[in-house]
């Protein structure tokens, strides 16, 4: 098909308009469920439109996670509109129109965040405390965060409709900030961890003018609520390019924001996050608190072994270096209870592993993070020659039958203790005796 000349010329006033005929988007890769929503939104004589991360996506070629819209709609009216509509959110009111476990999120044209109120100003570090001041599609365009991220696909005429030079960016493979970058990202530092997430997923260049900040802001975090930043945490691991994105935090001075971490563990995370990307490419889930696990794992066996250097046993000291470790780890990010708690299980049946006497290596087999901590013990087998037998022997008892097992018990009950904490334990309880028989 010959293209005509001005179909996508940008007027002097006006944004480049990209027809059907001339993009890739098919509504046929598009959710059934936000076709409806933009569809309805229209018919009420709304504008709509998809927006954001999904026009980018499927103009990549990938599918995206999810469908959000914009439109000149008020969130009462959409409320309205919808009755499966529930609004949310208080410094970025939101839409949300749930198909059962689906949810659509539309969100209102958002203006210029100086053209507010005063109680929706910013904090003294520049950063939107509040931004529910609605305006047009040009106000809503400026405020987003990147070109790539700026393309609205509009469903009255299946165009794409772009501002900023998004199109430009898509086909470059390019990331650049809309507006200054220093001052965007004081607006909003967790830009800085979007900017290196979309480096890792979407594999594309970044301007110089977009990393030169970038590389000088990691500071700005420190204003995040833990709790924000936990959520964006999740998204790096489920990504599906964590191995990436987690050396570009690296890179960009971010990741001591986000996690204690310590450059002696980074062998062991690059293993366990290529295995995470392989899962995520497979289709299969991954497990967030086996990721914390691995990037704590570092820092709670380097304080646990000078905590038995000050001449605390061995199980103790693991016990309060991850009690330690976590603490400080979730001052960084707000992690769920129950998650701390699967965090703290794996690090600690690292150090149960070494027994295999009696009915504890049955017991352990039982134990519902018995997976996940074998999993860490033979990835810590690739790289800890010390441990190899030991992970040898519980991948043998792990496959084995219960007979197998059963043999394999009694010939490490025939064995010699060498565990110089048992030793430990009981020069300590000889010392306690005499010093009983003493008293008495």
């Amino acid at each position: 098909m010959q293209k005509t000349k001005t179909s996508q010329k940008k007027n002097k006033t006006g944004p480049l308009i990209v027809p059907r005929a001339e993009h890739t988007i098919s509504r046929s890769a598009i959710s059934r469920q936000a076709l409806q929503v933009m569809y309805k939104l229209h018919e009420a004589g709304f504008n709509a439109y998809l927006v954001g991360g999904c026009v980018r996506d499927l103009l990549l070629g990938q599918r995206p996670k999810d469908f959000d819209i914009a439109t000149n709609a008020r969130p009462e009216e959409i409320r309205r509109l919808f009755r499966n509509c529930r609004l949310i959110g208080k410094r970025f009111r939101l839409a949300h129109i749930l198909f059962g476990r689906d949810i659509i999120e539309v969100a209102t044209f958002r203006t210029h965040h100086e053209n507010a109120a005063e109680q929706h100003g910013k904090s003294h570090q520049g950063m939107i405390v509040r931004d529910n001041v609605y305006g047009t599609i040009e106000d809503d365009v400026m405020r987003r965060d990147f070109r790539i991220n700026a393309l609205y696909y509009n469903i009255a005429d299946y165009s794409i409709v772009d501002y900023v030079g998004g199109m430009q960016d898509i086909k470059d493979k390019t990331l650049h900030m809309i507006g200054d970058p220093t001052q965007r990202f004081h607006e909003d530092p967790v830009r800085l961890l979007r900017a290196v997430r979309f480096l890792g997923k979407l594999n594309i260049q970044i301007t110089p003018e977009t990393e030169g900040p970038l590389m000088k802001l990691s500071h700005l975090l420190d204003h995040v609520s833990p709790a924000r930043l936990f959520q964006e945490v999740l998204k790096i691991f489920q990504g599906g390019a964590t191995l990436t994105t987690i050396h570009l935090l690296e890179k960009y001075h971010l990741i001591k924001k986000l996690f204690i971490y310590s450059p002696a563990g980074k062998t062991l995370l690059d293993l366990a996050l290529t295995s995470t990307d392989q899962r995520i490419r497979e289709g299969k889930t991954v497990s967030p608190a086996f990721l914390f696990a691995v990037i704590l794992w570092q820092p709670v066996f380097e304080k646990a072994t000078w905590l038995e250097a000050e001449g605390t046993p061995a199980y103790l000291a693991m016990e309060q270096a991850l009690q330690q470790i976590i603490k400080q780890q979730t001052e960084r990010l707000t992690i769920p209870r129950l998650m701390q708690l699967s965090i703290r299980e794996i690090c600690l049946m690292q150090h149960r592993f070494t027994y295999r006497r009696g009915g504890h290596p049955h017991r352990l087999l039982e134990h519902p993070r018995f997976r996940a901590g074998y999993d860490l013990l033979l990835l810590r087998a690739q790289i800890e020659a010390p441990i190899q037998e030991l992970a040898a022997w519980w991948q043998t008892f792990y496959a084995a039958s219960f007979e197998q097992r059963e043999k394999m018990v009694q010939e490490m009950n025939q064995k010699p203790s060498s565990n110089k904490n048992n030793r430990k334990r009981k020069s300590r309880k000889r010392r306690t005796k005499s010093k009983l028989t003493q008293t008495e």
